[in-house]
């Protein structure tokens, strides 16, 4: 008999950056793609400013100048 098992990680991707870099907390963060720069996971204070899954950076740059979104990438390096 097999087993499978769904795991559902809530801003998963934003949940890993915060483990790696506590200072992350309570901030507004956003991962966004490697390729098209598009929101892949958003934290909480990021989804309370409309950002949408999905959404391309040069869509939100503006949102995230004036809110202090912080946008992340691959490698955990800060991408924008």
């Amino acid at each position: 008999m097999t087993t499978f098992a769904l795991v559902d990680g809530n801003n998963f991707y934003v949940s890993c950056e915060r483990v790696f870099n506590p200072k992350l907390e309570g901030k507004p963060v956003v991962v966004l793609s490697n390729n098209d720069g598009c929101a892949v996971a958003r934290s909480l204070e990021v989804k309370a400013l409309g950002v949408k899954m999905g959404m391309p950076w040069f869509q939100m740059k503006d949102l995230a100048k004036k809110h202090g979104i912080i946008a992340l990438g691959s490698f955990r390096k800060s991408c924008c």
